[in-house]
């Protein structure tokens, strides 16, 4: 097993601005704490140090495609609709949703356009389905909520917004309802910039928002209230993610990455902080939990994945380094992690116990990957070998979805059997071609053996995206 290299870092001149990527980048200055070493990695002691993007021109100076190498995981195709960057993805069952800068989501179902519905605003940053309920976060700031008409599955009407106009004009005439936000007065339970992200509890009654107001709100689906407001850091919440037992993480452009913990007093929700897991000077852009809760995952926009394992508590696990530009956005399903980054690839790593392993690059796009979505693939499934529909929303106006099998060979075993095969058949002919030369006969042996010599020592300098942490 081996791990990236070390010395990888993308420079801030690389990273994208906030107008064209969609997240708020980082103005703290560099801090650490001692429980965080951004140094450490995964199977530290390796001998191995492989990456292709160990390079100082613009590309990989790989022989081979991954995709035509590795049958396991492709591409099954793309939905492409000329109408705005994909900022958002959301799928559950056989429909797929899409939001974009235009004022339209649109619904997918097998990989044809199904249906499609309109808001009042703008940018769609983020889409999250709670039942028969779909929750849209908009650039102004605002919560829309979408039903499905039974008797016609193609029509969605939008059922309400939040917060509600009954909560607005109820909390407008008490005094204590308002804030202070950036030198004016404001309501607390409305947020007054973008919504970043939304994800939902455990149990699926509360549903969680992050903004660029520096807050997370929580919100009782039930009754579509606010109960809480959480002044959570000092710059935008890029991301917001819920875990098991009560606890939520969010990450920030402040470039921390904070732990919460929900508990009930009486008949009110209150959230604790807990702990800060990551102090940096890159910004927090994403973050994903995996199914069992015992894995947290970090992208920042240094092209970094940092993860902590849950056991007893929480523990920097290592970083997974696989990109050359920001991790833009996370997926956990099973054993595997997605990693959509602004390099326009997505890595897809498996996780062995306490190690990680790249298993595929998927590239394809040609702009940045900003969102992600994974569904169990039920039909190609077997025992022992589970499969994944992912669908990747990118900033070229495309979704594309592609096939991953969980059991899929890493990519350092593709290289060694195909460097195998080549020597093989560099071997075998270049063998013919001496012995079909009468007068070199007599120097086969050692020919051969410098050939030998030659190939080993490339299969032994071979360089790939492996994991970390």
């Amino acid at each position: 097993m081996m791990h990236s290299d070390p010395n990888l870092s993308a420079t801030a001149a690389a990273i994208p601005r906030d107008e064209v990527f969609g997240y708020r980048n980082s103005s703290a200055s560099l801090t650490g704490p001692a429980s965080f070493d951004p140094n450490r990695m995964s199977c530290e002691g390796s001998p191995m140090t492989m990456s292709p993007w160990n390079q100082t021109g613009g590309g990989s100076n790989f022989p081979w495609s991954f995709e035509e190498n590795l049958p396991q995981n492709g591409l099954i195709g793309s939905l492409v609709r000329e109408e705005g960057h994909i900022y958002s993805l959301a799928a559950t069952k056989d429909l797929l949703y899409t939001g974009s800068d235009s004022k339209n989501i649109r619904v997918w179902k097998n990989l044809k356009e199904f249906s499609g519905f309109k808001s009042s605003s703008g940018l769609v940053k983020a889409i999250i389905i709670a039942g028969e309920k779909i929750f849209t976060g908009h650039q102004d700031g605002k919560i829309r909520v979408w039903k499905v008409i039974p008797k016609n599955p193609t029509i969605h009407k939008r059922s309400g917004t939040l917060p509600t106009l009954k909560e607005i004009l109820k909390s407008s005439i008490r005094p204590s309802a308002y804030v202070q936000v950036r030198n004016r007065s404001a309501l607390w339970i409305k947020h007054c910039d973008a919504i970043s992200c939304l994800t939902l509890s455990e149990d699926k009654t509360l549903l969680y928002s992050a903004s660029w107001d520096r807050t997370f709100k929580v919100w009782r689906i039930s009754d579509s209230r606010c109960l809480e407001s959480i002044n959570a850091h000092d710059d935008a919440v890029n991301s917001v993610v819920a875990s098991l037992e009560g606890l939520v993480f969010t990450g920030s452009a402040d470039g921390t990455v904070k732990v919460w913990k929900r508990e009930q007093q009486g008949k009110t929700t209150k959230h604790s902080p807990v702990q800060t897991l990551l102090k940096q000077e890159s910004a927090v852009t994403s973050l994903a939990v995996n199914t069992s809760g015992s894995v947290v995952y970090c992208g920042s926009s240094d092209g970094m994945v940092n993860y902590w394992e849950c056991e007893k508590q929480l523990s920097h696990g290592g970083v997974l380094k696989g990109h050359k530009l920001a991790v833009l956005c996370l997926a956990a399903a099973g054993n595997l992690v997605f990693s959509g980054s602004a390099d326009k690839t997505i890595c897809v790593w498996r996780r062995d116990g306490k190690l990680h392993a790249c298993i595929s690059v998927l590239t394809g796009h040609t702009g940045p990957v900003k969102c992600l979505a994974v569904e169990v693939d039920h039909e190609k499934s077997k025992d022992g070998d589970q499969r994944w529909v992912v669908y990747s929303g990118s900033l070229d106006k495309s979704v594309k979805v592609w096939s991953v099998a969980e059991m899929a060979p890493d990519l350092y075993q593709m290289a060694m059997m195909q460097q195998q095969q080549q020597y093989q058949q560099h071997i075998g002919s270049d063998a013919d071609s001496l012995q079909s030369d009468e007068s070199s006969r007599a120097g086969n042996t050692k020919d051969k053996r410098q050939l030998e010599k030659s190939w080993q020592g490339r299969l032994d300098s071979v360089e790939l995206p492996a994991s970390a942490g």
